[in-house]
């Protein structure tokens, strides 16, 4: 009787395991597809991040010899926002060469001793999927200051 049944209702299993195979498989994939594209937007941030750090520096420094002062014990130095964007500009000319969409948004000083760089780039997407967006604006804030010792 029950051997009746089971021929009658629940037929032959074969297959099934195929679809649940598939279904993993795909899973699978696209879980790789999204940890990949996650990774190479992190990496893209970080060679933003770099390449402003190195602005960021190129700007604190922008300052001529004779624009050093002293100040009771200590020297001291005051940053002017035009020198600061044009070594900047400079620096970018030269570091950013072989990237894409790098844009200068904020080069200044504001306190006179550091240099505040702001750059923003946009990051694409490796494989053109419906789980990953296609571009991401990316934008990165460094500050960086020269000390005299």
């Amino acid at each position: 009787m029950i051997a009746g049944l089971r021929s009658r209702f629940g037929g032959d299993d074969g297959g099934s395991t195929l679809l649940l195979t598939i279904s993993y498989c795909v899973l699978g994939l696209a879980i790789v597809l999204v940890v990949a594209s996650a990774t190479t937007l992190y990496l893209e941030r970080k060679r933003l991040l770099t390449i402003a750090d190195g602005a960021a520096l190129a700007g604190a420094e922008a300052w001529q010899l004779d624009a050093v002062r002293v100040d009771g014990d200590r020297l001291a130095v005051e940053l002017d926002d035009a020198e600061v964007r044009a070594a900047v500009s400079a620096y970018l000319g030269d570091a950013a060469s072989g990237l894409d969409d790098v844009e200068l948004v904020r080069a200044a000083s504001d306190d006179g001793r550091s240099a505040t760089v702001t750059l923003r780039s946009a990051w694409r997407a490796p494989i053109d999927t419906e789980l990953v967006p296609m571009v991401v604006p990316i934008e990165v804030t460094v500050t960086a200051r020269s000390v005299f010792h």
